[in-house]
């Protein structure tokens, strides 16, 4: 583990084995912060992935960092990471703060320029926002709120908003998600086993064909079951 500390020079395969070292730590810690600092990148979020990015880096460029101090400050800020997310939900103003309320910027058509202010948005990037929302007529928007995530969240004016088979009284058929079951001639077990289905049952169904022989496979809950 001599890789680990400081040293005056390290070689190629000491360098080889931070790196996949730091990996391997990187991929365990972002797996103990949870889905939500991958998906959302909020406040403390940008905070802990600002501060890890750094104190990671040091030791992965600079073989006179030993690995150790910045292994420890990453536990301690992963740590604080998990306890104030956990906090939050139990203390109102603190997950205020972490997670302010959306911000109303536009409201039956009218935009709140107070709002933008608040937001810190010009005008220019609140047209650009509802553009990628596929709005062409701010008359048409109902409500836009920008999120504490940084993003607009847009609703249109009921009027404007597209014609569903409920509103005209339509019978639907129910709906029916298919995933893969084979890729490559490579059987996934988990979703056989949510379907209860087991590997007999899919040879007889895509016989005469083999297993290994499928590039792609998909599979309903009903066990519906398509081969391409």
């Amino acid at each position: 583990m001599d890789f680990m500390e400081s040293q005056q020079s390290l070689t190629s395969a000491e360098w080889i084995l931070r790196g996949i070292f730091s990996f391997v730590f990187l991929l365990m810690v972002t797996k103990l912060m949870g889905q939500r600092s991958i998906s959302q990148l909020r406040f403390l979020d940008f905070v802990i992935a600002l501060a890890l990015g750094n104190i990671i880096a040091h030791p992965l460029s600079d073989e006179h960092v030993g690995m150790k101090g910045s292994m420890i400050t990453t536990v301690v800020w992963v740590a604080l990471y998990v306890a104030i997310t956990r906090l939050s939900l139990m203390w109102p103003l603190l997950r205020r703060f972490l997670n302010p309320p959306a911000i109303t910027l536009i409201q039956d058509g009218q935009i709140k320029y107070r709002n933008l202010k608040k937001a810190k948005i010009s005008v220019d990037f609140l047209f650009s926002e509802l553009r990628k929302a596929n709005v062409d007529d701010i008359q048409k928007v109902s409500l836009a709120a920008w999120e504490p995530g940084g993003t607009l969240s847009v609703f249109a004016n009921p009027q404007y908003q597209p014609v569903t088979p409920a509103d005209l009284n339509l019978e639907t058929k129910p709906f029916r998600l298919f995933r893969p079951v084979i890729v490559d001639g490579i059987i996934d077990h988990t979703v056989l086993s949510e379907i209860e289905k087991d590997r007999q049952w899919l040879e007889f169904k895509i016989a005469p064909a083999s297993i290994d022989d499928v590039k792609l496979a998909t599979v309903d809950e009903n066990g519906e079951l398509r081969v391409f």
